[in-house]
């Protein structure tokens, strides 16, 4: 965001207008502005709210639309020119994807010209679409298209590709059903298909090939979802196939596809997570990158890619499982289940999520996760003081991480989990292994990064702290746990005392999490040693409502500070801002 309060983003633009309006108007002005104001009420306004689209203005006769996908913007489109049929204006649609610029009041830029622009050569009735829109749906809206050549657009430098969605289509929904449905997995099933290369240059095949192998073998890693095998995806290179078609043929609930551009010195991956059996976009990112060296490119961008989609798919299986009746939940819907509740960070939703981890080991007590995650949350528990007695979980984390590890020892989550352990208890050495294991085994695992950078920074090894949160952040921009990695990083500025930066960091997190614990623990005693005593006090108030036992002998018993002189600084600070 800039200073001056705007925003750029990535959008998908849709324009429209009636087509012959002034001339209507001239002919009919009641019966004109009637059937515009039905057309708006009754169709238009509907089917915008039905596919998450925003209504940025109206222009007189015509609207201006933003989505968040490609997909989203065009089936809309579809939709409401088909509900459009018994009206009698006739509108013209254009979509574009590009770049906008948000003032809090509109949105400008070339993204928006050109959609504006291509919605003047729609016929009436008619929707067209920029090159860049038909590359992202051309396999995922059954709908053909009819391409129209390179066209100049005003205030655009160079031509356009514009499509034409062929008129008279009953397409509405993606994809195609398959004769033969595989049955889904019980846990997330996901297959990566080969990524388009949209460059002039076939050398770049070996770029976009090599990117697509190496997602699929850092999403096996994960371990907790399905992943299909290189082999059965790429029979789909080339193939103009539907994203629902390809779910039902591999049984898998989740698709990852993409594309590939090269120009010059540069190259754009444009990536999409697909639910299968819905057609409904998940998540979608671009990334713009220099080719300085092609193979740490194609390492960056799988490990980045890798992932934010885990997160993302641990996001879309716990909305999913929320629709599941609890009576029907299986071990892996009581996990997904939990993960959400623990990310909230407070007590009662922790103790929630214990409960669901404990009934899942119950129907599956050989399952590693559960286990590992149950340990985590026992840890966590006590490093929060939450609850009357929170140092009781403190024997029970240790051997819930420990029976993770025995039953599968890739299990990156069990090494995590016990690095957190470790750290609690001021073993250094030990809990770093253990976090550098669970990188070892899925260096895509950004909340082991995160968990690393905090224990480095209770060691006093700032540095090292940042390095890994900034790897956390990289790995995975869209992470819900990244609303904590702020309040991580004070812990290293705190102890190299860097009071104010770990103040405005602690301050960072409660912007997001306004009841995060250790947030307020950070506030406080960054304030107290920065000599803001008031602040202090007011830190220490919030804290005493979110931990009531917390005491000066708790802050020097169970505070994972690493060295004698950082314990004592931070009892030091507690006793300044009034905590007896």
């Amino acid at each position: 965001m800039s200073g001056d309060g705007r925003r750029k983003r990535l959008s998908a633009i849709l324009a429209a207008d009636v087509a012959g309006y002034t001339r209507l108007v001239e002919r009919d002005t009641d019966g004109t502005v009637a059937a515009w104001e039905a057309a708006r009420n009754d169709i238009i306004n509907p089917a915008i709210s039905e596919h998450s689209g925003r209504i940025v203005k109206h222009t007189g006769d015509g609207f201006l639309v933003e989505f968040s996908t490609v997909q989203d913007a065009v089936q809309c489109a579809i939709v409401m020119q088909q509900r459009l049929s018994g009206n009698p204006l006739e509108f013209r649609m254009g979509i574009n994807l590009g770049d906008v610029i948000d003032d809090g009041e509109d949105i400008h830029g070339e993204g928006v010209n050109i959609a504006a622009r291509i919605e003047a050569l729609a016929t009436p009735g008619g929707i067209t679409v920029s090159g860049g829109v038909y590359d992202q749906v051309r396999n995922r809206i059954e709908v053909p298209f009819e391409d129209i050549g390179e066209q100049e657009v005003k205030h655009v430098s160079a031509p356009v590709r514009v499509y034409r969605i062929i008129e008279n289509t009953s397409a509405a929904e993606p994809g195609a059903e398959a004769t033969e449905r595989l049955e889904l997995p019980d846990k997330p099933s996901i297959a990566v298909l080969p990524f388009d290369n949209m460059s002039d240059d076939p050398e770049q095949e070996f770029f976009s090939d090599g990117i697509s192998e190496d997602i699929i073998t850092a999403l096996a890693k994960y371990g907790w979802f399905f992943v299909t095998a290189r082999n059965s995806t790429f029979s789909y290179k080339g193939r103009s196939t539907y994203v629902k078609q390809i779910g039902a043929e591999l049984g898998v609930r989740y698709v990852l596809e993409g594309s590939v551009r090269k120009a010059g010195d540069r190259v754009r991956v444009t990536v999409q997570l697909i639910d299968a059996t819905t057609g409904n976009h998940i998540w979608a990112e671009r990334y713009d990158r220099k080719i300085d060296d092609v193979f740490a490119l194609q390492d960056e961008i799988t490990e980045t890619v890798a992932g934010t989609i885990a997160p993302q798919l641990m996001v879309a299986e716990s909305e999913r499982v929320k629709r599941t009746p609890p009576e029907d939940m299986q071990a892996w819907e009581m996990v997904m289940r939990a993960i959400p509740l623990y990310w909230r960070m407070n007590g009662p939703d922790l103790w929630r999520a214990q409960d669901l981890l404990l009934e899942a080991i119950e129907l599956d007590p050989d399952y590693a996760q559960a286990h590992a995650i149950l340990g985590l949350t026992y840890i966590w528990n006590s490093w929060m003081g939450w609850g009357d007695d929170p140092t009781s979980t403190i024997p029970k984390a240790e051997p819930a991480c420990r029976r993770a590890l025995a039953l599968d020892d890739q299990e990156p989550w069990a090494y995590a989990a016990l690095g957190a352990v470790h750290g609690y208890f001021r073993r250094h050495e030990e809990a770093i292994a253990d976090l550098q294991r669970a990188l070892d085994l899925n260096p895509s695992f950004s909340f082991a990064y995160a968990w690393l950078g905090g224990l480095f920074g209770y060691a006093g090894k700032v540095d090292a702290a940042n390095e890994a949160i900034d790897q956390a952040y990289r790995i995975s921009p869209r992470d819900p746990f990244n609303a904590l990695l702020p309040m991580m990083q004070a812990v290293g500025f705190f102890t190299a005392g860097r009071d104010s930066e770990a103040h405005k960091l602690a301050k960072e997190t409660l912007k997001v999490r306004p009841d995060m614990l250790g947030a307020w623990r950070l506030f406080t005693i960054s304030a107290a040693q920065m000599g803001d005593v008031e602040a202090a006090k007011r830190g220490l108030s919030e804290t005493k409502r979110l931990q009531p036992t917390i005491s000066l002998d708790w802050a020097k018993t169970y505070s994972p500070w690493v060295r004698p002189q950082d314990r004592a600084r931070y009892v030091e600070a507690f006793r300044i801002a009034g905590l007896e």
